[in-house]
């Protein structure tokens, strides 16, 4: 898709954070509630994190970010992953993810770790396609029914 670019940007964005509501809707939708989990701005400020904003023909229609996650400085967790429904199915989402890989692995990281949710299937499946696999749950919904959690070496 040669008119998509992906660009960095701040969490407490503008743009960032239209697209993180648009994704608290959509999981209001799926389960009733958004995300509680709790994540700083900070979080996804380098070298400890970062946040990409996709654009087509320059209007903003996805995100995605990663942050460090424990001690590690190898683990990165991928966050905030969102495409807006006219832009999916066109490879966006994956284009995302790359880059975030890729700006973590330039940051030092080895290894992407993730939690979504069973009423999120598109995105269990994505994950799995770009070579993500189960592993043990982690983080604040790790006792959670319905929670996925995965992981890939970068």
């Amino acid at each position: 898709m040669s008119d998509l670019q992906i660009r960095p940007v701040r969490y407490g964005s503008p743009v960032a954070q239209r697209l993180v509501q648009a994704i608290y809707a959509d999981q209001e939708e799926r389960y009733g509630s958004g995300d509680a989990a709790p994540v700083e701005a900070m979080e996804f400020d380098p070298p400890d994190g970062g946040f990409l904003v996709a654009y087509l023909a320059g209007e903003p229609v996805g995100c995605a970010g990663w942050r460090s996650h424990g001690e590690s400085e190898e683990i990165a967790e991928l966050k905030r992953v969102y495409c807006v429904p006219s832009a999916r199915n066109r490879g966006v989402a994956s284009a995302l993810v790359a880059a975030v890989e890729e700006n973590a692995r330039e940051h030092g990281r080895k290894r992407m770790i993730l939690e979504t949710g069973d009423r999120q299937p598109e995105a269990v499946a994505l994950y799995a396609k770009l070579g993500y696999a189960d592993i043990e749950h982690f983080g604040f919904y790790k006792d959670e029914a319905g929670v996925v959690s995965m992981a890939r070496d970068l």
